[in-house]
C-alpha cells in the first residue's frame, strides 16, 4: 500500500503526517510520502517547528524533503490524504478520472465523516503544532491499524 500525506507547502502538516504514519505502519508493506500543492519550497526540510514537535514524539522528520504533488501521483499512490478542504479540491482538479477521485480523501475523516481539516499552523504560536501533532496521530493510529488488518 502507497499512501501520500498532502498539504499546501510540504513543510508543516504533510511532513509530520509522513512521519507519523511510518513511524505505525511496517516499510515493508506500506510506503509513506508527503507533497504540497504548492511549489514554494521543493527541496526544502520540513520547518523547524515540525520537525521539533515530531522530535518530542520520537519521531525523526528531519531528512524529508519537500517536493510538489504531480499528477503521476495519482499512478503512485492507493490512497491520498489531504490535509485540508482546499488542498483536496487543488488534488482533486488534477484528476484525470473517475479513479484518481477515488484515491483522495480528507485525513480526518478517518476518525469522523464530519470533514474536519487540519488547521495549518505555520502561522499559528508552537502549540498549534503540537495541537495538529495530535490530530494527525490520531488520524494515523486507525489508518495504520486498518492497513495492519487488510
Amino acid at each position: 500500500m502507497n499512501v501520500l500525506m498532502v498539504c499546501l507547502g510540504n513543510i508543516c502538516r504533510s511532513p509530520l503526517a509522513e512521519g507519523i504514519l511510518k513511524n505505525k505502519v511496517n516499510s515493508k508493506y506500506t510506503f509513506v510520502d508527503s507533497a504540497g500543492t504548492a511549489g514554494y519550497h521543493v527541496g526544502n526540510a520540513p520547518d523547524p517547528r515540525s520537525i521539533k514537535v515530531a522530535n518530542d514524539h520520537s519521531i525523526d522528520i528531519s531528512t524529508q524533503r519537500c517536493r510538489k504533488f504531480s499528477v503521476s501521483d495519482f499512478d503512485s499512490f492507493d490512497v491520498i490524504y489531504a490535509m485540508d478542504k482546499s488542498n483536496y479540491n487543488n488534488i482533486i482538479g488534477l484528476a484525470r478520472n473517475k479513479m484518481d477521485v477515488e484515491k483522495v480523501k480528507l485525513l480526518l475523516n478517518e476518525i469522523n465523516l464530519n470533514n474536519e481539516e487540519v488547521p495549518d499552523p505555520y502561522h499559528d504560536s508552537d502549540d498549534g503544532f503540537e495541537k495538529v501533532f495530535i490530530m494527525i496521530d490520531k488520524a494515523c493510529s486507525l489508518i495504520a491499524a486498518r492497513l495492519e488488518n487488510r
